[in-house]
């Protein structure tokens, strides 16, 4: 069966990377792309690299126009997809790239984003631990699916494994990241420009304002439910997180760490993630004393984690990359898919990064 599909916000990175990968997928016949300023124009005059797309042209994005097809991805900016998913009821399949649809509190919302808040869809990160399993099979047979951010679910799969199996404390998480500037984005940001980055590093959303802090703390407190439900509340899980924008146009390269729960050893906290992750095809695990570098893992949907322990510190340190658009967003986004649809879950999608 082929699935017809149509691509909003189809000028933007995160739209133009779902085309890269479906443009690969057998069973998908891209229909339409949609965009808002660029409306009318080819899309390869916004995604000179999609050649293999050059017969499309970008519309403008409305419901009507976006109706009609087996799938729809969303790639629009945040409190926009709302709009367009309460329309797109008789839909078999909508995939929002976006946060609209990714937290389960309306005040975390709130305190966020801020503006109307929507129903939580099921979340598009396979691998993530839950406390019955993983969210692969939450997403068997999935409608609506949210994509997650790419650094929630950068941090999310760096800890979860620890927070399962009870290893660490996720009362003091400690996450910071450098972070390509294609994440924020491809609007005209100033302090994006590459006479700003070039040749420096410029933290943001420093001191907890980052948005996706409760989309990290909501993956985690679940996990945290099977240990102590109890403490089954995000509020138990307290992180520190800070960003950093560096001179790579994409990737995430994470470094966090958390104590160690009292009374574990080394080979119980490395046997946790080794668990996780062992039998996985795109989150892997590298070998003790390894650690991954983002040019690793650039247009691949595969996270590479390396995991270190520092007693001296009492502390587990997890590093991981991943690319943004590809694992971080798009790439989770087809993954997710995938599965709903009963495809292949590696279908279209690739281990293997692209180097130097």
């Amino acid at each position: 069966m082929t699935y017809s599909v149509a691509v909003s916000g189809a000028s933007g990175y995160a739209g133009g990377e779902i085309l890269r990968l479906l443009a690969a997928h057998p069973d998908i016949e891209i229909r339409t792309v949609t965009a808002h300023s660029s409306a009318g124009q080819p899309l390869v005059d916004q995604q000179p690299h999609l050649r293999s797309l050059s017969q499309l042209t970008l519309q403008h994005t409305t419901p009507e126009i976006l109706a009609g097809h087996d799938i729809v991805f969303l790639a629009l900016p945040h409190g926009e997809s709302g709009q367009y998913t309460d329309a797109l009821g008789d839909t078999g399949l909508v995939i929002d790239a976006g946060a609209d649809h990714r937290l389960t509190s309306a005040q975390a919302w709130e305190d966020f984003y801020g503006g109307p808040f929507h129903e939580p869809w099921t979340y598009g990160v396979p691998e993530l631990l839950t406390a019955s399993g993983k969210q692969r099979e939450k997403l068997h047979g999935a409608r609506r699916i949210a994509a997650p951010g790419c650094n929630a679910s950068t941090v999310s799969l760096s800890l979860a494994p620890g927070v399962a199996a009870g290893v660490i404390d996720p009362g003091d998480i400690v996450s910071v990241l450098a972070v390509g500037p294609s994440g924020a984005g491809k609007s005209l940001k100033p302090h994006l420009l590459g006479s700003e980055i070039l040749g420096s590093a410029n933290p943001y959303a420093v001191g907890g304002t980052h948005r996706h802090i409760p989309e990290i703390r909501q993956a985690l407190a679940a996990l945290r439910q099977a240990q102590e439900p109890s403490q089954a509340q995000p509020d138990g899980i307290r992180i520190s997180f800070t960003p950093v924008i560096v001179p790579m146009a994409r990737g995430i390269l994470a470094t966090s760490t958390a104590p160690i729960a009292d009374g574990v050893s080394d080979a119980e906290i490395r046997a946790a993630w080794q668990s996780a992750y062992g039998d996985e095809t795109f989150v892997q695990l590298l070998p003790e004393g390894h650690f991954p570098r983002t040019a690793d893992v650039l247009g691949a949907n595969t996270a590479l984690m390396g995991l270190a322990v520092d007693r001296a510190a009492g502390r587990v340190t997890v590093v991981t990359a991943l690319d943004n658009l590809v694992k971080g967003t798009a790439g989770a986004a087809v993954q997710s898919m995938n599965i709903a649809l009963g495809l292949p879950e590696d279908r279209a999608l690739t281990v293997n990064g692209v180097a130097p």
